[in-house]
């Protein structure tokens, strides 16, 4: 009997990472280049359970997989040279001056490429569609894997893609036509595009970003915000759990060091899911896994794997 009770706290601190949905974060970026079908094919090799993506859409309206609003100069090569300079929006090139451009490793001066030494460069990597990721996926035979597909889009900086009303119509219509529907979770830090979604998809989920930041914050505990459609925490007795709910939200998606156990206990205990982001760290993955997040949202999921004990 003294045994078994001994062995009562390991029986349920392995309960939440038996279950814990893992993220493989713009493919799994601190082991191959973010965001590409060769960093895809390798989480799904890995099993994550969820490939996170981000999604922008191109002058000649094609959803494509890519982190910022603009061409990223850390990332970006021309017939071999490194950009420079202030580089386009995705939303101001055609698809096809997209993909002349190759993303297949970090430049090589940048913090960076320090912050992610361990990246395997695949030169001659290009920016995917989000139609060459759903394809890729069924070319494998995988019908569990889940998609966590972000629409970058900045309320403060309109001209940078296409309103949310287009950008979400767009990407419910692609996903709903790859036969999907069940398998992704629309996110985004711009909740005016995840309100579009709850309207015109209402059987996908959504999940709301937050960050809050002295230097970056999309969402204020005291005031109003441009990117939360209306749904401020001040309008919700100043809990930003009960305003995600109030918004229609299923997952709640903080940055990892907004966190606390209060919040992750009050958030549950609203039907919301908790998957913070981007959760690198061991300690930090062992501490909210004991606190008993639903998922993990990391740069590297063979970590994750490893703390999660899977």
């Amino acid at each position: 009997m003294r045994l078994f009770v001994l062995l009562i706290p390991l029986i349920l601190a392995a309960i939440p990472a038996a279950a814990l949905d893992l993220q493989a974060h713009r493919g799994g970026r601190a082991l191959w280049p973010e965001n590409t079908l060769p960093a895809f094919e390798r989480a799904l090799d890995l099993g994550v359970d969820t490939l996170e993506l981000d999604t922008g859409v191109t002058k000649d309206g094609v959803l494509i997989i890519a982190h910022d609003r603009h061409v990223d100069a850390n990332l970006a090569r021309r017939k071999g040279q490194w950009v420079e300079g202030p580089q386009p929006t995705w939303h101001s090139l055609t698809l096809a001056e997209v993909q002349a451009i190759d993303v297949g490793r970090i430049r090589p001066d940048t913090t960076y490429a320090k912050r992610f030494a361990r990246q395997m460069p695949l030169d001659g990597t290009r920016v995917p569609t989000l139609a060459a990721l759903f394809d890729l996926v069924k070319k494998r035979g995988d019908s569990k894997v889940r998609f966590n597909i972000e629409t970058k889009i900045d309320p403060t900086n309109p001209g940078d893609s296409i309103d949310p009303e287009t950008f979400a119509t767009l990407l419910v219509r692609q996903v709903r036509d790859a036969g999907l529907a069940d398998r992704v979770t629309i996110q985004s830090f711009d909740w005016r595009t995840l309100q579009v979604v709850r309207r015109i998809a209402p059987e996908i989920a959504t999940a709301y970003l937050t960050i809050i930041d002295p230097e970056e914050s999309n969402v204020s505990l005291t005031g109003e915000s441009l990117w939360t459609a209306g749904f401020d925490p001040i309008r919700h007795g100043g809990s930003l759990p009960v305003a995600i709910k109030a918004a229609g939200g299923t997952v709640w998606s903080p940055y990892h060091l907004n966190l606390t156990p209060e919040l992750v206990r009050e958030a549950q205990g609203l039907g919301l899911k908790v998957i913070p982001w981007t959760v690198n760290d061991p300690a930090d993955m062992k501490r909210l896994i004991e606190w008993g997040v639903d998922g993990l949202i990391t740069d590297d999921p063979v970590t994750g794997k490893q703390v999660a004990g899977r």
